[in-house]
């Protein structure tokens, strides 16, 4: 069980939290789409999907309405050193500092939650769109949150030269916020992320679109080998790591897989402070916590 579906499992218990009781949260997808089509030009008929804002609220993540809340906060100082890496506002920008990758050392430490509030933070931002990519086909969690399994995705564009990059981007009803599912399995995924056709979506996906951030959710860095691969693509690194859970030895040697030259940022995930029930994502840059 990931930990998205932990989280709504939880939730059904109907737990309160800091004296605040809070609603059952229903396991249904957030996302409301059109009907599945395995055609690529009727795929680009329905190239839209309403996110259902109060139940992701229900189960835990960031709402626009309630941008001042201190989940949402945490997000704001996550996500100013990554913008200001890709737009150099405060330094230089670094290469490819517009694409990143989210991921973990193993399942269940938070990764598709924290890829999700952070898209949803950045998508806040006066002057930039934001793209999600769920990359993690064996277990695509963001995929199955927002009700779109059977939508054609990323590795349709790497296997098929009939399905465009365009045909798999999906607008939502958050204006600067757009999201690409992960597609069909396929037997070959890591090769097709080593790819020169992986190559070319990345490159197009840095460039097209100067005021983009692209995140990547990708799969856990000591399950499979798939994570590795896209952390070459990428100029930002950014590893969640769950509270009091993941061992020290699973952080190094995660952190040992990467790219020592890309900037590695750490979330520090459901990590309770000095209040009742807190829930945080603190975020400490190249290996160092900031509380």
């Amino acid at each position: 069980m990931n930990s998205i579906e932990r989280m709504v499992e939880k939730l059904k218990s109907s737990t309160s939290n800091g004296g605040v009781q809070r609603k059952m949260a229903e396991q249904k997808p957030v996302g409301k789409t059109s009907p599945a089509s395995g055609d690529a030009a009727k795929q680009r008929e329905a190239c839209f999907i309403d996110i259902d804002m109060k139940k992701l609220e229900s189960v835990g993540f960031i709402a626009p309405p309630k941008d001042r809340a201190k989940l949402a906060e945490e997000y704001r100082r996550i996500k100013r050193p990554l913008l200001s890496n890709a737009f150099g506002k405060n330094a230089d920008a670094i290469e490819l500092g517009n694409m990143i990758m989210v991921a973990s050392g193993v399942s269940g430490e938070g990764k598709t939650f924290n890829t999700l509030n952070l898209a949803l933070s950045m998508a806040n931002e006066m002057d930039i769109t934001v793209l999600v990519i769920d990359l993690d086909v064996l277990n695509p969690a963001l995929t199955r949150l927002l009700g779109l399994d059977e939508r054609l995705g990323f590795t349709d564009v790497l296997s098929d030269p009939d399905v465009m990059l365009s045909d798999v981007i999906l607008s939502t009803n958050i204006p600067k916020l757009k999201i690409v599912p992960a597609g069909r399995r396929h037997s070959q995924a890591n090769e097709l992320l080593a790819s020169d056709q992986m190559q070319r979506v990345t490159d197009e996906l840095a460039t097209r679109y100067p005021d983009r951030m692209v995140i990547f959710d990708a799969p856990p860095l000591l399950l499979t080998s798939e994570a590795n691969v896209v952390a070459g693509l990428v100029g930002q690194v950014l590893l969640v790591v769950e509270a009091g859970e993941t061992p020290q030895s699973a952080v190094k040697e995660a952190v040992a897989l990467l790219d020592e030259r890309k900037v590695i940022g750490i979330v520090l995930n459901k990590y309770k402070g000095s209040g009742k029930g807190q829930y945080g994502a603190y975020y400490g840059a190249y290996g160092e916590e900031q509380n």
